[in-house]
């Protein structure tokens, strides 16, 4: 007997290594898991999400930051269309301390993107940083309505955040057309002929988004793109109901065209607008495509 239970305290100690061993693969494997899965825009006053769009080749962190606010202001209170306003933006904790430390993330410490209810204005702005939290930028409003922004940084310390927060715009609205799928992904912009292929559309499946960039005139493939906030490109995705954000950087970002490629994943079925934007000859071009993902 006591030889039998010498044999089995060396198998109990073994298995349960075994047990711990593919416990911490485990949770190594889902930290790194997808290129680019979405996080749901987070109100401005609420938890947000760290959202994955800022890798090229692994999803960023996703445990979520400490509990965060953004404060959207003007200067000269509600916007108008058409008149430049100076916005503010105010980044603080839970108890309303400033958040006082950003990391810079691909050139800036904060990426501030707006987009009408409808998503076709959109506009990509870096605002200034002047301390205590505070970030100013002016913007113009092409037209009246209602409008999405969306602010995306990371706390020193922390993960990527994205907190979102609607504004309303005096003046006369824009039409109200629904989004629709693009039957042709071709587009030309700034003289430039811009393609794009997705590797698949599906909902919660990694899929590689191809933009292929070429003279508009001669058709030659384009391949002396300029970094673009230190990037070949960058890609901000958008579902109709803009409850879905996407900030997606490439897998190659030293590219210089005509190839650019993204990796990303749609966690919702439904239409999708994408925003690619590339630098040639000192000029940065955004080119939109509308997608509908199964």
């Amino acid at each position: 007997m006591r030889k039998k239970k010498r044999m089995i305290l060396p198998a109990i100690l073994m298995l349960g290594l075994l047990t711990a061993c593919g416990q911490a693969k485990e949770t190594a494997s889902t930290a790194h898991a997808g290129h680019g899965a979405a996080a749901t825009a987070a109100p401005a006053s609420a938890q947000p999400d760290g959202h994955s769009g800022h890798s090229g080749h692994e999803a960023a962190p996703q445990t979520p930051a400490a509990a965060l606010q953004a404060a959207i202001t003007f200067a000269a209170g509600s916007p108008k269309a058409g008149s430049p306003a100076e916005l503010t933006v105010r980044i603080t904790d839970q108890v309303g301390k400033p958040v006082q430390d950003f990391q810079v993330n691909h050139e800036k410490l904060l990426h501030l993107i707006v987009v009408s209810h409808d998503l076709t204005s959109f506009q990509h702005l870096h605002p200034a940083y002047k301390g205590g939290g505070l970030f100013t930028v002016p913007v113009t409003f092409p037209a009246g309505g209602t409008y999405k922004l969306f602010a995306d940084f990371i706390p020193s310390g922390g993960s990527s955040t994205t907190l979102s927060q609607q504004v309303k715009v005096e003046g006369a609205e824009s039409g109200h057309t629904p989004l629709a799928a693009d039957s042709n992904l071709v587009k030309e912009v700034s003289g430039k002929e811009i393609s794009l292929a997705a590797s698949g559309l599906k909902v919660n499946q990694e899929t590689t988004l191809t933009f292929t960039i070429r003279d508009a005139k001669t058709k030659q493939d384009i391949t002396n793109l300029q970094p673009y906030l230190g990037a070949v490109g960058h890609v901000v995705i958008i579902s109709a109901d803009s409850e879905q954000y996407l900030h997606v950087h490439p897998l190659d970002e030293a590219a210089k065209g005509p190839e650019a490629k993204f990796a990303t994943m749609f966690p919702k079925a439904g239409i999708y607008r994408i925003w690619g934007q590339f630098q040639h000859n000192g000029e940065v071009i955004t080119v939109p495509f509308t997608v509908d993902v199964k």
